[in-house]
């Protein structure tokens, strides 16, 4: 999970540097990865939710999106909140909302409860997130702002890693109530050390709150995917889809239009008319949708259709993490040498080549001879796509645009993994309710041709040039 870079250039608050800043840094980075491993985490306790609460294939594709829905439409009213109210006073209202919400979640009784958790979850890292990254780029200057935007990038895969391991952990031994209840001894200690260690910031009452922008983008994006959920059931024909879909479209030209009259908008649209951004933003999108399907997918194969315990699938699912942050680490390499568009073509074209094993998987095919490979393959070429999608956006973006330009492309980001994943589970709605191969197979051809397609539209839109190393914020 990657927040968006805020407002964050107080030349004020630039004359010296904060003598707890790099205990600021550690609590603010114990709270992010809370965040990013919420999404990994749940993916391997799908099956034990579904059993226990009696989830059906909707649901169990709502506890995924509405946590990322929320997160990514609303983190960029997050960051505004932390202009105008102050980085730390927003830090402090995500993290007890989020805390709170975790305990929720793990209560829950039924479908509205678990999904009102996710919910509240996602608007509580979407207060959290973007006001902590203002904290690290306003404690730290020149040389020790890199290295701790450094450690802040790192959270990200890391915290992908290791939810898969704790996400299996958890279910498999206390249940999967304890995916959540974990957050919240965390949240706690964060909730006391906070206020002893982290600086307060002065707000910038002239900062803008854009309510109406933010609630129109959640709320297109939630009705596009709730119509993707429904195709599954409904068809693609019905009602039932093309309503939410067109209100969908609705919703974003409305978003637009108070955009565009806004004096302070939520986005700066003009951003998509720079080739480098509208190209970052489009990378992030389309990598981010298939790493958290893949997630999703194989996590539910692996379980209802193979009998795995959800240890034994976070242990399946550990390599798969790891290529991913080794396909960044080649992928920060190559586009140095490469170039943007050479290093988002070969990884677009390494992630299809790697869903074309799982297109043919069957109920003979091979766990750790045919879907770990092909997984780790593709996954490692999407870790070079995520930072392609960074770099590009970043480096090749003016300097004085770098925190808009990361505010779009990490609400991508989060938009993604949520649009993936309702996709997926409405091509594979056979295999997810009756464990039918055959649905699983078909969803990871609709990966393979995402993939290949988006190799084909990187070609056209990608910038060539090598992008510029900038000072900006870091995604994962």
């Amino acid at each position: 999970m990657s927040p968006p870079e805020t407002h964050v250039q107080h030349p004020a608050e630039h004359q010296t540097a904060h003598p707890r800043r790099w205990a600021t840094l550690a609590l603010v980075c114990v709270a992010q990865f809370m965040l990013v491993l919420d999404v990994t985490v749940v993916n391997v306790a799908l099956p034990d939710m579904a059993a226990d609460l009696h989830l059906d294939r909707t649901a169990l594709t709502w506890v995924v999106t509405a946590y990322t829905l929320c997160f990514g439409g609303l983190m960029l009213l997050g960051g505004r909140l932390a202009d105008a109210l102050g980085a730390r006073r927003t830090l402090l209202a995500g993290l007890a909302l989020f805390t709170v919400a975790s305990l929720g979640t793990g209560l829950a009784d039924g479908a509205p409860a678990l999904i009102g958790g996710r919910v509240a979850q996602g608007v509580g890292a979407a207060l959290l997130s973007p006001a902590a990254l203002s904290l690290v780029t306003t404690s730290f200057h020149g040389a020790e702002r890199n290295k701790a935007l450094g450690v802040w990038a790192a959270i990200g895969g890391t915290g992908s890693a290791i939810g898969v391991l704790l996400g299996g952990a958890l279910t498999g031994g206390p249940g999967w109530q304890w995916v959540f209840y974990i957050n919240v001894p965390v949240g706690i200690a964060l909730l006391a050390a906070v206020p002893a260690l982290v600086p307060v910031r002065s707000p910038q009452p002239s900062a803008r709150l854009d309510l109406p922008g933010a609630l129109l983008v959640t709320a297109g994006t939630g009705a596009l995917i709730y119509g993707l959920v429904e195709a599954g059931d409904a068809g693609w024909g019905s009602a039932a889809v093309l309503v939410p879909v067109t209100g969908a479209v609705l919703l974003y030209a409305t978003f637009a239009g108070v955009e565009r009259a806004a004096k302070q908008p939520l986005m700066d649209l003009r951003m998509f008319t720079r080739r480098p951004v509208l190209a970052g933003a489009f990378l992030m999108l389309v990598a981010t949708a298939l790493l958290i399907a893949f997630f999703f997918l194989g996590s539910v194969h692996l379980q209802h259709a193979r009998g795995f315990t959800p240890m034994r699938t976070g242990l399946v699912f550990l390599p798969v993490a790891v290529a991913v942050g080794l396909g960044a680490h080649l992928g920060s390499r190559l586009v140095g040498t490469a170039g943007s568009r050479g290093t988002a073509v070969a990884g677009m074209v390494i992630a299809a080549a790697g869903s074309v094993p799982l297109t043919r998987l069957g109920a003979d095919s091979s766990v750790y001879g045919a879907l770990l490979p092909g997984l780790c393959v593709a996954a490692l070429g999407l870790g070079a796509v995520f930072v392609t999608a960074t770099t590009t956006a970043l480096g090749m973006a003016a300097h004085h645009e770098a925190g808009l330009a990361s505010g779009v492309v990490n609400t991508f980001h989060e938009v993604g993994g949520a649009i993936g994943v309702a996709v997926v589970s409405t091509v594979a709605a056979a295999g997810i309710e009756r464990g039918a191969v055959g649905g699983f197979a078909d969803a990871f051809t609709v990966c393979a041709a995402a993939a290949g397609a988006g190799a084909v539209v990187a070609v056209g839109l990608v910038p060539r040039g090598r992008p510029e190393t900038t000072g900006g914020p870091h995604v994962h």
